[in-house]
């Protein structure tokens, strides 16, 4: 049986750049978000199954301010509905031209239980939302309602963010780089090899610091390398 809390916990504690590099090597290249920065680090990564909200171009006719007041407006109505402990991802086109959200409807969402939020456009009120505890990725500030160029559409269906497909349930992790989309049937095996792979970069770090060649080492291609390596582990409970 998974132990879900165990796997989500194990992914607080690795890098994006790392699980790319295990998720690379079952052929997925196209995982990691593109051009999505955290608007202020938190020292922790973001780790949550996603819950998804589209955006389509806006259409005028549609797109007034008296949206804002059908409490079923999905932008509205994913801020509502959106389970604790899932990070909000929004599909916004990769424009920034407008904003996905503000600092009001991302405190809620904060208050609700969400574990973070990220866009592949940009939020109003960025500074605030920096200051909040929660994890919030965007590609760049940005002040104009959404009206002006979006229109939410729909909620938790399959949606690109920054190029990267996610499926609701699917893994979201954000480090201080950027954000990565775990296939959920993949998660518990990418985790599981993620720690792995973290403790021997963590090792190849204090090598190289104490004047060792890359050379066998990172790859690891040297028997003795893996050898001390399993000494390592034993004394630092890696």
């Amino acid at each position: 049986m998974t132990d879900t809390n165990s796997t989500l916990e194990k992914l607080r504690r690795v890098s994006v750049a790392t699980l790319a590099t295990a998720l690379f090597k079952r052929g997925l290249r196209n995982q990691v978000v593109k051009d999505v920065r955290p608007i202020a680090p938190k020292g922790k990564n973001m780790v949550g199954p996603a819950f998804t909200l589209r955006y389509m171009p806006a259409r005028e006719d549609r797109n007034q301010l008296a949206e804002f007041r059908n409490p079923k407006h999905p932008q509205r109505h994913a801020i509502e509905t959106c389970p604790p402990g899932h990070v909000l991802v929004m599909g916004s086109r990769r424009n920034a031209d407008a904003a996905s959200a503000g600092d009001i409807l991302i405190t809620r969402l904060m208050v609700r239980g969400g574990a973070g939020v990220i866009t592949d456009g940009g939020f109003r009120d960025s500074m605030q939302i920096g200051k909040l505890d929660i994890p919030a990725y965007h590609q760049r500030p940005s002040s104009p309602t959404n009206l002006t160029c979006h229109e939410a559409i729909e909620i938790n269906c399959p949606i690109g963010c920054g190029e990267a497909p996610v499926f609701p349930g699917d893994i979201v992790v954000g480090d201080n780089d950027s954000v990565i989309i775990i296939p959920a049937h993949l998660v518990e095996e990418i985790a599981e090899e993620a720690v792995e792979m973290t403790a021997y970069e963590d090792f190849v770090l204090e090598q190289v610091n104490t004047g060792e060649s890359i050379i066998g080492l990172y790859p690891a291609t040297n028997e003795e390398v893996l050898e001390k390596f399993s000494k390592w582990r034993k004394a630092n409970g890696r």
